[in-house]
């Protein structure tokens, strides 16, 4: 099999809409959750969410398609332009099908059905959107980025709820490493904030509550109380390595293995054994041959919710044994919140620079331990360290399960 390296990354998330802007403020241990303001909130209980700020589509999608399509449409397409940008990459020169692109989503534009069903029901048939069925699947995204990029190789979505972002950047990167890509986009993208979705989550009682929403996302932390909604996408260009050198690409990092499991066990709860989650870590380490104390971080799921980040915790300690103690392992989501098929994406892109700057991310919030949650959440200040090797994990609803390890890049 080949080996394949991550030369490119676009991020768009609430703490800024570049990679560098997001980095920095992770770094700085910065909260992007605030009040939402993109709809009327009166009715909810809690209103906070991860809203992008200052985000402009009109500055990566031209106006006519813009009226179109969905937002989370808009948020690939944003980040995928911002990540082959960031490669150096000329996709035109490329020989035809061998770029291609791999994301993902959890509900992409799937609330279109509601806002033209009401249309059907207030209007009649023929005022319903034609572009409705071309705007709500979950593979517009990658199709959209296909044509405006002009990549034509391997194109599909990948959905497994939470589990999505870090499903689909393995995927991609075995695409590329079994030699049906030279270079894939890989990713995820989700505009969730939308008022069907947050009732949908307020009633499942799933969502943090805090009178401060900065401080509302805390993760690990003993009084801990639910998740975030946040809005965002994450891409990271994967290539072939001598493919990258070929072109004298700057290397970030270079992927090593990726595991996908399912719980079989609840559409909403973790097994409480962390079985599933076990399974994708145990999995992504031996793809990669990647030994236990050769890793040094975990950016992990760990949402805030008080079941999984109990179940991930015991986790990591069955996988790792007595190396879980020297790990790092911090969330992301204390300051972007949870960005749902994004999210894995995301974290992977934070993995890939921990191990490429040495720098490690905080916990933030981070205020009273919970003897259930035992390890190195890296608390509230960023940690400079070398980063072997990093894993980001993501869990999701109906037991899905995703894991993806990177290595510091020292040359071929």
């Amino acid at each position: 099999m080949r080996r394949v390296v991550v030369t490119g990354l676009g991020l768009i998330t609430p703490l800024g809409n570049d990679t560098s802007s997001t980095w920095d403020g992770l770094l700085a241990g910065r909260s992007g959750i605030g009040r939402i303001t993109s709809f009327d909130v009166s009715a909810y209980d809690c209103p906070i969410a991860g809203e992008l700020k200052d985000f402009s589509p009109e500055a990566h999608v031209d106006a006519k398609l813009l009226r179109r399509i969905d937002r989370s449409s808009v948020l690939a397409m944003a980040a995928s332009k911002q990540a082959v940008q960031d490669a150096g990459l000329d996709i035109a020169s490329e020989a035809p099908g061998s770029v291609g692109v791999i994301l993902g989503t959890g509900i992409g534009g799937a609330h279109l059905i509601v806002e033209n069903q009401d249309v059907l029901n207030e209007k009649g048939p023929r005022r319903v959107s034609p572009f409705l069925i071309t705007s709500m699947l979950p593979d517009t995204a990658t199709g959209l980025v296909a044509i405006a990029l002009g990549a034509d190789g391997a194109n599909f979505a990948v959905t497994a709820a939470c589990g999505t972002g870090g499903a689909a950047t393995g995927e991609a990167a075995e695409t590329v490493a079994r030699g049906d890509a030279e270079v894939v986009l890989a990713g995820g993208f989700e505009a969730p904030l939308r008022p069907i979705y947050y009732a949908g989550f307020q009633a499942m009682r799933a969502l943090a509550e805090h009178d401060d929403p900065a401080q509302a996302s805390r993760p690990f932390d003993r009084d801990r109380n639910g998740f975030v909604i946040s809005e965002g996408a994450g891409v990271l260009v994967l290539e072939e390595l001598e493919h990258a050198l070929a072109r004298g690409a700057r290397i970030y990092a270079e992927w090593k293995g990726a595991g996908t499991s399912n719980d079989a066990f609840d559409m909403v709860a973790a097994a409480e054994d962390g079985r599933g989650i076990v399974r994708a870590m145990q999995r992504a380490l031996k793809r990669g041959e990647v030994p236990l104390d050769a890793v040094d971080y975990i950016n992990a799921h760990g949402t805030g919710t008080p079941l999984n980040d109990r179940v991930e915790t015991r986790a990591i300690r069955a996988v790792f044994g007595p190396q879980a103690d020297r790990l790092m392992v911090s969330s992301t989501k204390s300051m972007i919140g949870h960005l749902m098929g994004a999210a894995g994406a995301v974290e992977a892109a934070v993995a890939v620079l921990a191990c490429a700057r040495g720098v490690v991310p905080p916990t933030i919030n981070y205020t009273t331990p919970d003897p259930d949650c035992d390890l190195d959440y890296v608390p509230n200040e960023a940690r400079t360290a070398t980063v072997r090797y990093a894993m980001s994990t993501s869990v999701g609803l109906g037991g899905h399960n995703s894991a993806v390890v990177f290595g510091r890049w020292e040359g071929a």
